[in-house]
């Protein structure tokens, strides 16, 4: 019989950790004079209640190390479960959201997507902002450990070939998953607080500072304003790019060069080849506005290096309308949110390894053609890539576009216009935060969608989060019969 048990109590445990960290918008409120404080005391007590009593009572199915089947189910309901209980102060507080539209921002915010359905924000108390900005940072780190711990060992979408260097786990998967969540947690912290005192150098007050920090490192994309980042400009739109690039960065990387070790970091062809491209995004985008948009040197590229930035990692902030451009600036921007960053870190999207693992097993298969005796073997930097990992990268692939397509069809189908449909599967899948078009743009929000879309966008972060194959391997009968 299938033991739930141990998926249980890893469950409880964060939902009573999301509960403990929900004291802190709570001070933040008392301390306001607000009177919204009672909100987050009630979410405290309901969420801490229910975690504490799923662990308890699941603590004695904890001997064993978890089986395959409990590493892809936990994988999965721990982004459904702590969206649920992270909602409740949305639901319950000044907002007055509707559970979807809770639901939608607690999820779009663990998941980093960014994408919100609420206006307002200059206004809304400052616990509830904080609490956002904390979801996604709770989001950010969550998911570097999934992506070196569990992903590599549940093979996902080619992350295999990080299994050694993500700290591979066999046997007990918790004591060694706490170990490195701990070296990993101290390094994420530690560039939060370098974030927050730039932002502060550079004249951002000590709330926004420590928000927008908290959404930056976390490649999520949340502000404390319904302008998002056009509400600062210049020096900070600078320290901004700077972070979320490190933040794109694998973080085994960070690890290994705090350990002495920096040949790793600048060898990797995943971070040469995502910084290359940004330059070259930044240098073309630069040249576009110079000629097209006769825009200033100095301010067009702050804006490309912002803009391109915070697409191509996922963040989502928006410092202007870039849909203003023109059409091949749009076009870009969709493209490269297709892109993502590197493995191991916070960002999100398809991630740039993948692109690089498909060019290089083109290159082999034409020189196989050119060549047909010959033996040809397709590399990832130094390393050979098996038939295993590029049939799960193609597996990857071919999921994403059929689940894209797919998805903004259902949007369609609720009404949505091709655009918003297209647009809105996109950034929900590779969890960029805008799409394109009036509605849900760069200087729009997600409220004004029907429900059945707000649902249909929540399952489509979700699945985008976790790689698509650990969400939809839960639903194969072949699955629960192992």
């Amino acid at each position: 019989m299938f033991d739930l048990r141990p998926v249980g109590y890893v469950i409880g445990l964060l939902v009573t950790t999301l509960g403990v960290a929900m004291l802190v918008p709570m001070l933040i409120d008392m301390a306001d004079g607000n009177g919204h404080w009672p909100v987050f005391a009630v979410s405290v007590f309901l969420t801490c209640v229910t975690g504490g009593f799923l662990a308890i009572t699941c603590v004695s199915g904890t001997g064993t190390g978890l089986s395959l089947q409990q590493t892809f189910l936990l994988t999965t309901t721990v982004w459904l479960a702590l969206p649920v209980f992270g909602a409740l102060p949305f639901w319950f507080g000044a907002t007055e959201a509707r559970f979807v539209d809770a639901f939608f921002e607690a999820m779009s915010g663990l998941t980093t997507t960014g994408s919100t359905v609420f206006s307002g924000l200059d206004d809304l108390p400052r616990g509830l902002l904080l609490w956002r900005g904390l979801l996604q940072w709770f989001g950010g780190i969550g998911i570097i450990v999934v992506a070196m711990v569990f992903l590599p060992m549940l093979k996902v979408g080619g992350m295999q070939i990080f299994r050694t260097e993500s700290f591979e786990m066999m046997g007990k998967i918790l004591p060694r998953a706490a170990e490195i969540a701990t070296k990993i947690s101290a390094i994420y912290f530690g560039l939060t607080l370098a974030c927050v005192i730039s932002y502060l150098i550079v004249g951002l007050s000590p709330f926004d500072a420590l928000v927008h920090a908290l959404t930056t490192m976390s490649t999520g994309g949340f502000s404390t304003h319904d302008a998002s980042f056009g509400r600062f400009s210049g020096a900070a739109e600078y320290v901004a790019s700077v972070f979320m690039i490190l933040a794109s960065l694998p973080f085994v990387r960070y690890v290994q060069l705090l350990a002495g070790t920096a040949r790793p970091l600048f060898r990797d062809t995943q971070v040469r080849d995502y910084i290359l491209l940004i330059s070259a995004l930044v240098v073309i985008l630069t040249a576009y506005r110079l000629r097209v948009n006769g825009d200033l040197l100095e301010h067009s590229v702050r804006e490309a290096l912002f803009n391109v930035t915070s697409i191509i990692s996922g963040t989502g902030y928006a410092s202007v309308d870039y849909q203003l451009w023109g059409s091949f600036p749009v076009a870009v921007f969709f493209l490269i949110g297709l892109v993502g960053g590197c493995a191991g870190s916070t960002c999100c999207s398809v991630k740039i390894f993948r692109y690089q693992l498909l060019i290089a097993s083109i290159r082999t298969q034409i020189k196989r053609i050119h060549s047909p005796h010959g033996i040809f073997t397709p590399r990832y930097g130094q390393l050979p890539i098996t038939e295993e990992i590029i049939s799960s990268v193609m597996a990857f692939f071919v999921l994403f576009l059929v689940s894209l397509a797919v998805l903004a069809l259902l949007l369609a189908f609720t009404g949505l216009d091709a655009i918003t449909a297209i647009s809105g599967a996109a950034t929900a899948l590779a969890n960029v935060g805008p799409g394109l078009g009036p509605e849900i743009g760069p200087s729009g929000n997600f409220a004004g969608l029907n429900d059945g879309a707000k649902w249909l966008l929540i399952a489509g972060m979700l699945i985008g989060r976790l790689e698509l194959m650990s969400v939809y391997v839960l639903f194969t009968i072949s699955f629960w019969r192992r």
